[in-house]
Parts: structure tokens; sequence; C-alpha cells
């Protein structure tokens, strides 16, 4: 069972897996970073707030403490209902991010394979061209002659 699991662990496409989660973790941070550090505040500047993930809308009572507070992660925390739209956009740009940028990425792959791909029907091509027909066998041009002969008897 350890040697099954180890030829498992060892295959090309699982430590392939597992590369690309370990980048797929380290780009989402930088995805995220570029997201709340930088994007967010732009938009929630030109929105007339600088947090942008503090949007929110109040689906029901505030608690007599929190009255007046405009912290969402506080009024979360007390229960109380709220429609966190701010950070749904945060992630729905970070979604948007992250696809374009596999989108450019796929675009480039698929561009530089079918570049690749012509360039290796181009020289198929090349090599066919440049490549003389390779010499008749013997024993078929033996067995054309017998059939040349049988038709030649056939007709006289």
């Amino acid at each position: 069972m350890l040697k099954e699991f180890k030829a498992f662990i060892m295959r090309g496409n699982v430590l392939d897996l597992a590369v690309a989660v370990i980048i797929g973790a380290a780009f989402s941070k930088i995805v995220s970073s570029l997201t709340d550090d930088i994007l967010m505040p732009i938009i929630g500047k030109i929105f007339g707030g600088l947090d942008f993930s503090s949007y929110f809308l109040v689906m029901g009572p505030i608690p007599e403490a929190l009255r007046g507070s405009t912290d969402y992660v506080a009024l979360k925390k007390a229960g109380v209902p709220l429609v966190g739209y701010g950070a749904f956009v945060t992630q729905l740009v970070n979604f948007l991010i992250v696809a374009f940028i596999i989108f450019m990425i796929l675009r480039v792959v698929n561009r530089a394979s079918a570049l690749i791909e012509r360039e290796a029907a181009r020289l198929r091509r090349e090599e066919e061209i440049a490549t003389p027909p390779a010499p008749e066998p013997v024993e078929i041009a033996l067995l054309r002659e017998i059939r040349d002969e049988l038709k030649a008897r056939d007709n006289v």
C-alpha cells in the first residue's frame, strides 16, 4: 500500500497539481492585496468613502451599545442582519482580476501552441519536399512484373 501511495504521489500530474495549488495560493494573496490595498481604496474614494468594504445595509435592529456604529465587523459580530454589498463588490473585483489574468495566460499559451504547431507543420512539409521518395522494395517490383506479364498473356 505504501509503494502504491508513493507511486501515486510521484506521478507527474500530481506534482504539477501540488505546484499549481501552492502558486495559486501565493497568487491569491497578491491579488487580494492589489484589490484591498490599491484598487478598492481608489474605488471607495470615487464613491465617497475610503473603506469600501464597510458599505452595507442594515436589515434589522442595532443593539443600543452599537447605535451609530459604522463598523461592519462589529455589527456582524453582534448578530445584526446586514447586507454587506461592499465586501461582495470587493470579492467580485478579486474574481474579475483573477479571471482576467487567467484569460490572458491561456490566451498566450493558446497562441504559442498554435504558433508551435504551425511551425512544426511547416517543417514537416519542408522535410517531405526535401526527402526523395524511398526506393521501391524489390518484392513490390517483382510482383508488379509478374502482374504485367499475366496481363500480357491474358490479352494475347
